[in-house]
């Protein structure tokens, strides 16, 4: 946010005033950041207010040139070539003279021009340094000065502009209210509060208002004000602070609007009254609305828009942009002024779902004093009675009524233990009583003195002890804390195990899975309702002697029922469709127990104590397992959705082995908890590393699971870990592409069928997909007929269709040796 110095400063007292620099050093040292600091100027020489006495419009060059008559004092009237046109006779304008030097080291001198002699020039705002817009010239309202003035102290050209860049999480400083006072807390200076003004009651309701809930705006209040003069000019005092703040100057009650909310930081919007239908209505917007807004962009609108609305259909994208039905123009005389609390992340998702920026949806992102409305509207209504001549009317609609603040309480020396700092006596209650909390000390039953702070209403985001204590912190100022680093030691990065940990969490992440952390120890009961058989490993667990629940004092085995108990938390609280998995240790006693040996702490055990110390203790492989319940891919407007299967569980499988570069074999399996017919045994090479596949009906029962709930555990540490990963070469030759069917015996797995293929298929077979399995009297009882899609490509050169038939054809051969495949007819 753009301010300039002398705005900042004039709701302070101070005994004297500080100098921009010292302001952009207190800025950054409690905490907002300064982007830059802008000295007017510097303008040296003569610089003078003149009025335009006559205009000349010269012919014959290609651009629009005018000899204008100036006079710029007493009896002494300059004739100056200008080639804008936004000025006409009797208008008050700002002159250079001979001899002046403009911002940009510009001099000014007498020139011959045009064929005329230009003696000074007629200056626009960006030439003065008073802003970027060059468009035309910069016309003064009438009466503002008299010609030969000195527009230097007229323009203020000696003021300098403080750029600041609050942190998102600080609405209130999208303001001079704001930015004001935090100005006052860095210099103890006493502080006027603009947005303490009283508001005098309202006469009933100036406009009927309905505001749907759902619309999550929480105060709209609206102020009318009649027989405004449309003709009325801007004052040069608002006119010069909007535009060193970067806004242009448009009408009067626009102008007004702007700089309420600069003043205040509460978004106004003016609505030409004689151009609405009926009341208002604040809602969401219905499917297939569309608004023209004021940059006349014709915009359709979600559903999830909060809009206003009157009998003729929407008139304002409620925080961000008004409509252009109802904007005021050049003829608009009876205004009805709007200020209302919208949700921020609603005007956030319509911001970005319209790529729609605004100054007024910038300060709503980040929250608005809720107390604010009535008195920027106020604000606003005066500014219009004073100026344009308008009318208030004593009526006010003013819907909803602000929650206030909860007390946040924490103990009166936390910040001086957060810091390490022993501050004053009484330094938190004062701090916290300069950024507007009202502060109560109290001693509660154990003797400790507590502080508990109501938070003002514009400052929605102090809600817990560590926001106080980062109040007091950085009013008291960050640079007395002592900064002491503890030393680093020196490391060698992540070891391939915290690695492949770390990438299959991510993968798993990336694929739709949410990460939960399930309570590490289990109920030995817990094994029955898997089904597990007596004897099986996963029933030798460790107990412990002081477990944390008395039902679960065993140490996991197994993930899955601490995933399966997670889930059941999630369903019990609404949730259907699930996807959680966790990356954790299993305990695993070993078969033949070492007992612990007795070390002393007098000095470090030797290697071979800790070597007895490591063997006494149970093995502790790291596991991946994930649980997967209702729809796995979603319904819609897009299609019916998919419940998830044992396909997905496998799928799942597969991709751990995969995130760190290794194909998992799949091969049919029988373990509990899994169902027999729907269990796959997850491989390396020979070597079974998990399963996966749906849970028994039987265990679903009994742990009042969803249907066809599935499940999926890996032995992590048992996956080979990687010495190098090289890069997969893309060869940038056409593929060949080319399908077979083979007929095989009903109980052959299509894994071995496809494994046996790619053995065949050689280097120059890419990739295999099943697409097709039928049974049926075509391939007779007790066979099954498998299709699968070839990819052949050589990485040389291009393949010929005759090379991809031979290593088809291969491939077919190898299938019918391992597997009794035959090709089908």
């Amino acid at each position: 946010m753009r301010i300039p110095v002398t705005w900042l400063v004039e709701h302070l007292e101070f005994s004297e005033t500080p100098t921009p620099e010292q302001l952009a050093e207190a800025f950054t040292r409690i905490g907002l950041e300064v982007e830059d600091v802008h000295p007017l100027g510097p303008v040296t020489g003569p610089v003078v207010a003149g009025r335009v006495v006559e205009i000349e419009e010269l012919t014959g060059f290609k651009k629009p040139i005018r000899y204008c008559r100036v006079e710029v004092g007493p009896d002494q009237v300059n004739g100056i070539v200008c080639g804008a046109s936004n000025f006409v006779e009797g208008d008050t304008v700002v002159v250079a003279l001979p001899g002046a030097v403009l911002p940009g080291d510009f001099a000014i001198a007498a020139r011959k021009t045009y064929g005329r002699t230009s003696e000074g020039m007629i200056c626009s705002a960006r030439e003065l340094g008073l802003g970027d817009d060059h468009a035309g010239i910069l016309v003064l309202p009438s009466g503002t000065a008299q010609p030969g003035d000195d527009a230097v102290e007229l323009l203020g050209l000696d003021d300098t502009v403080i750029e600041v860049a609050p942190t998102p999480d600080r609405g209130y400083a999208f303001s001079v209210r704001g930015l004001a006072r935090e100005i006052a807390c860095a210099f103890e200076a006493p502080f006027g509060d603009p947005g303490l003004a009283e508001v005098p009651e309202g006469e009933g309701e100036v406009w009927p208002v309905e505001v749907d809930e759902a619309s999550g705006c929480s105060r709209f209040a609206l102020r009318r004000v009649t027989g405004v003069d449309p003709t009325a000019p801007t004052p040069w005092w608002m006119r010069r602070r909007l535009m060193l703040a970067g806004i242009r100057s448009i009408s009067l009650p626009v102008d007004v609007t702007n700089y309420v909310m600069l003043e205040l930081g509460q978004p106004l919007h003016a609505f030409d009254a004689s151009a609405l239908r009926g009341g208002l209505v604040v809602r969401r917007a219905a499917a297939g609305e569309k608004l023209t807004t004021l940059d006349e962009v014709v915009r359709a609108l979600d559903p999830d828009d909060v809009v206003i609305a009157d009998d003729s259909g929407v008139v304002s994208l409620a925080g961000v942009m008004g409509g252009a039905s109802t904007e005021v123009r050049a003829t608009s005389s009876d205004i009805l002024l709007e200020a209302a609390i919208w949700d921020p992340a609603s005007v956030a998702r319509t911001v970005r779902r319209h790529k729609l920026p605004s100054e007024a949806a910038k300060r709503y992102e980040r929250t608005v004093d809720p107390q604010l409305p009535p008195v920027a509207l106020e604000r606003a209504a005066r500014l219009l009675h004073m100026f344009a001549e308008g009318s208030i009317q004593p009526a006010r609609t003013d819907v909803g009524r602000p929650v206030p603040p909860a007390p946040v309480s924490m103990p009166i020396d936390l910040p001086d233990r957060v810091a390490g700092v022993r501050y004053p006596r009484g330094a938190s209650a004062r701090r916290l009583g300069q950024i507007g909390c009202r502060v109560e000390v109290t001693t509660d039953d154990a003797g400790t003195t507590v502080i508990t702070a109501v938070p003002p209403t514009w400052r929605a985001d102090l809600t817990q002890p560590a926001d106080l204590v980062e109040e007091v912190l950085r009013l008291e100022g960050y640079d007395s804390i002592p900064s002491v680093l503890p030393p680093a030691p020196a490391g060698r990065g992540l070891t391939e195990q915290q690695r492949r940990r770390r990438t299959v969490s991510r993968a798993l992440a990336e694929h739709g899975l949410v990460e939960v952390k399930p309570f590490p120890f289990v109920a030995p009961s817990v094994f029955d309702a898997l089904g597990l058989p007596e004897g099986d490993v996963r029933r030798g667990t460790v107990t412990v002697l002081n477990p944390l629940e008395a039902d679960k004092n065993a140490l996991a085995t197994t993930l899955v029922p601490g995933l399966l108990e997670t889930l059941q938390r999630n369903l019990a609280r609404g949730q259907k469709d699930l996807a959680l998995y966790t990356v954790a240790q299993v305990t695993l006693p070993r078969a033949q127990p070492v007992p612990v040996p007795e070390v002393g702490v007098g000095q470090r055990p030797t290697d071979e104590q800790v070597a007895s110390l490591l063997a006494s203790l149970p093995q502790q492989p790291v596991h991946v397992a994930a649980v997967l319940c209702g729809n796995r891919e979603l319904p819609g407007w897009w299609g019916g959705g998919r419940a998830a299967s044992w396909a997905d569980a496998v799928e799942i499988g597969r991709l751990v082995g995969r995130a760190y570069g290794v194909e998992l074999a799949v091969k049919a399996s029988d373990l509990a908890p899994w169902h027999p017919g729907r269990c796959a045994e997850l491989r390396v090479g020979d070597w079974p590393v998990g399963h996966a596949g749906e849970l028994h009906p039987k265990v679903v029962e009994a742990l009042g699971l969803p249907k066809r709930t599935v499940a999926v555990e890996l032995d992590l540490d048992a996956l080979p870990l990687a010495d190098h990963r090289p890069a997969p070469v893309v060869s940038p030759y056409p593929p060949v592409l080319l399908d077979v069917a083979v007929v095989v015996d009903a109980g052959v797995p299509a894994g071995e069928v496809a494994r046996a293929l790619r053995a065949g298929g050689g280097e120059l077979l890419e990739d295999i997909r099943l697409f097709d399995d039928y049974t049926g009297d075509r391939v007779g009882e007790g066979k099954r007929s498998l299709a699968y899609a070839l990819r052949f490509r050589a990485p040389d050169r291009t393949l010929t269709v005759e090379e991809a038939t031979v290593a088809r054809d291969a491939a077919v051969a190898a299938a019918a040796e391992r597997v009794g495949a035959a090709l089908r007819g």
